[in-house]
């Protein structure tokens, strides 16, 4: 009966892999295809992977696209990692119920749908002069109340006799931060910065609004314009597609064990 049930566990498992694994086949394939491949649902590799490699770089500025995104994530993750943390790590250590009533705060805005305050926000960066900046890009995703409750959640298990002591080491709140309670929580950091890093190069809908001009094109807007025309080459489309993912692929493959024990950690 026990083989039996591993044996329906294991089959089970397979078929849900085999449907999770699919659509990442079928773009693979996609991108090595011609148009009238993918159209006719040819599931196998081809041969037109160059082609569509030159076509793609003919109609659309991949390289600018991969620097802007490249820049807007790793900028927007470093400052995010600070002001987070810093935040997660005032709201345990130095608690108080004030602190707790501005936490449930925090958390209730995350209930808010962006397209909710998405205007709000552009008319105020419009007043601002600051529409088509960095700034305005980063700003409403600097601190997130996700990011702040994974650290305040990590910083609870962070020894507070350990705070006391470097303090009678004379050590200050500044240096007590940087140099023992980041190297401690080397998985959160991990873990908060895949998210970040993720949530930030597949952003689409506030940099499409706020970033204007031509050249401040990124990966997910590039893949939007490859939608756009009368006729799409959809071998293109998928080779863009598949660009467009390798680099949250590989950040998340390196450090899926440190995002794993992250997230348990912060869990407890």
């Amino acid at each position: 009966m026990t083989r039996l049930k591993n044996i329906l566990q294991y089959v089970f498992l397979i078929i849900v892999s085999l449907f999770s694994v699919f659509p990442l086949w079928y773009m693979l394939c996609g991108a090595t295809n011609t148009s009238m491949d993918i159209v006719a649902g040819r599931l196998y590799p081809g041969g037109n992977l160059i082609n569509n490699f030159k076509t793609l770089v003919e109609y659309q500025n991949l390289g600018l696209a991969l620097f802007n995104s490249f820049r807007n994530s790793i900028i927007l993750t470093l400052v995010s990692m600070i002001v987070c943390s810093i935040a997660g790590y005032g709201f345990e250590i130095y608690h108080d119920k004030h602190k707790d009533r501005l936490m449930a705060l925090l958390l209730t805005a995350m209930m808010i749908p962006f397209a909710a305050i998405m205007i709000p926000l552009f008319r105020m960066f419009s007043q601002m002069k600051m529409v088509d900046t960095m700034m305005a890009f980063m700003l409403p995703s600097i601190s997130t109340p996700l990011l702040i409750m994974l650290f305040r959640q990590s910083a609870r298990s962070f020894p507070l006799d350990l705070i006391g002591a470097a303090r009678m080491d004379g050590l200050n709140e500044i240096s007590i931060f940087f140099r023992i309670f980041i190297p401690t929580m080397k998985s959160t950091y991990a873990a908060a910065m895949t998210i970040t890093f993720m949530t930030a190069w597949n952003n689409y809908l506030w940099p499409k609004v706020i970033l204007q001009k031509n050249e401040s094109i990124t990966m997910p807007m590039l893949v939007a314009n490859l939608l756009g025309g009368y006729a799409v080459d959809y071998g293109m489309l998928m080779l863009g597609v598949l660009i467009c993912t390798i680099p949250t692929a590989v950040v998340f493959f390196c450090l899926q064990k440190s995002f794993a024990a992250g997230i348990v950690g912060s869990i407890k």
